[in-house]
């Protein structure tokens, strides 16, 4: 089985409340909201057997771990690790936002633009880029809880029970992290959004010795509908889309290759549909994607029940991958007759031609340049809804996240599951994924969803 592993910001603290540079300094603490939304955290997160728990030693985050255990009931103690420090800011600690412009307006500019090219001055007057400190100091915390945790990370997956490992911290160093797990450089650090006591899910597995990273999924990224406020994150300026993947079939279900086959949503489909529609019923619509087929189109119907007049426009572009000679069959069947194809789907996906069928560079091109297009058409104040399948949203999010198709395993896109997209700039500035995979409104913080095939 993989290594669950749970990324929990802090609750928010006084800093935050007064939109104040907090940093490295500790000078802030939980308010009481925070304190609320660090217990609820741990209730969200109370089916979890954890196996460790970590957490920075700044006492907004070390505060946050510890109302987060006493509410979840672990007996697990938290191990304080100066690894989960926050980013080192010290030269503009506690000042306003609104005063950083004044105070270092170039510095702010950068902070925005291009965070991890940002240099500052410490006060024996050498020079230092926090971001990159941040990145060095995250990969060191990475190394480490790989070796410790080598055994849960490459224990088989016989059906037992799940490893799960806590990590409490700062939304800086949660920002390294993925970073550095999902090996990406420093130039995406502010394609993330992690809110105050926020929870996001990555799986890892494989090998993880003499250096070897092991694989990384991210299952879900800065969940907070257990919060009980909005659940999807709050809006900036800029335009927005959220992306939805259709509800469970019966091939979902059964574990069927389905690919281009259209196969309509089951009545499980039909209930995570309606589920999305009651999580989205708030969002202003200005128009409605899917894809040409039936299950993301009855999906995206369902959801515009509640947005009347907002029109709806079907794309071949957004078709889920074309599987070919595999399409309604098992993964047992296609293991018989094309043994080392379905070998190389697992291991190397961009690698594969389908038998009669695409490549996932094939889906990468069409559904980024759909994407692409939507994107261009909204105005700054604008939100689509977007509605389509597996491979499809996962190309789409490898390629916001600076990925490639050789990467489509490390998203997760369950049936019915809600991301969120932002393009704070313009449309051809960088995107913000705001959230991922959201999926507490089908039953809770993990994903339960169906794990069938394609």
């Amino acid at each position: 089985m993989p290594l669950r592993i749970v990324l929990v910001r802090h609750g928010q603290s006084s800093f935050n409340l007064e939109q104040r540079i907090q940093g490295r300094d500790d000078r802030s603490t939980l308010t009481e909201k925070g304190r609320h939304q660090a217990r609820s955290a741990g209730h969200a997160l109370a089916d979890l057997t954890l196996d460790a728990v970590y957490s920075s030693p700044l006492s907004r985050a070390s505060d946050t771990a510890t109302l987060l255990l006493g509410e979840h009931g672990s007996a697990v103690p938290p191990q304080i690790d100066d690894g989960l420090l926050e980013i080192d800011l010290a030269p503009w600690s506690g000042l306003l936002r609104r005063e950083l412009i004044d105070v270092d307006p170039e510095g702010e500019r950068l902070w925005r633009e291009a965070p991890e090219a940002l240099e500052l001055k410490r006060a024996d007057g050498s020079r230092y880029r926090p971001i990159q400190e941040l990145m060095a100091q995250a990969e060191g915390f990475v190394d480490r809880l790989l070796r410790t945790h080598r055994d849960l990370i490459t224990a088989p997956d016989d059906g037992g029970r799940q490893g799960s490992v806590l990590i409490v911290a700062h939304n800086g160093i949660l920002r390294c992290l993925l970073l550095q797990l999902l090996s990406l450089p420093a130039s995406g650090f502010s394609r993330f959004r992690l809110a105050n006591a926020s929870i996001s899910i990555l799986n890892l597995s494989g090998r993880a010795i003499a250096g070897n990273r092991p694989e990384v999924q991210i299952e879900s990224l800065n969940g907070s509908a257990h919060l009980g406020e909005d659940p999807l994150p709050s809006r900036g300026p800029g335009s927005r889309i959220v992306l939805v993947r259709h509800g469970e079939t019966d091939w979902n279900r059964e574990g069927r290759f389905q690919g281009q086959k259209d196969i309509p949503l089951n009545q499980r489909g039909i209930s995570q549909a309606h589920a999305a529609q009651r999580v989205l019923t708030k969002v202003t619509f200005n128009r409605a994607y899917t894809s040409s087929m039936s299950r993301p189109r009855q999906t995206a119907e369902t959801i515009l029940a509640d947005h009347p007049g907002v029109p709806l426009t079907s794309t071949d572009g957004l078709r889920e991958i074309g599987h070919g000679l595999w399409e309604g069959r098992l993964e047992r069947e296609i293991a018989e007759g094309w043994p080392q194809l379905l070998a190389d789907w697992k291991r190397a996906p961009e690698t594969v031609q389908m038998p009669e069928g695409e490549t996932l560079q094939n889906v990468w091109d069409r559904s980024l340049s759909t994407w692409l297009a939507i994107v261009r058409s909204l105005d700054t104040d604008e939100t689509a809804l977007v509605v389509a399948h597996d491979a499809v949203n996962k190309t789409i999010l490898c390629a916001l996240m600076g990925l490639n198709p050789a990467d489509i395993w490390s998203v997760k896109q369950g049936n019915g599951g809600v991301t969120v997209i932002d393009y704070p700039d313009t449309a051809e500035g960088e995107p913000v994924i705001a959230c991922l995979n959201l999926t507490h409104h089908l039953g809770g913080v993990l994903d339960c969803t169906s794990p069938g095939a394609l």
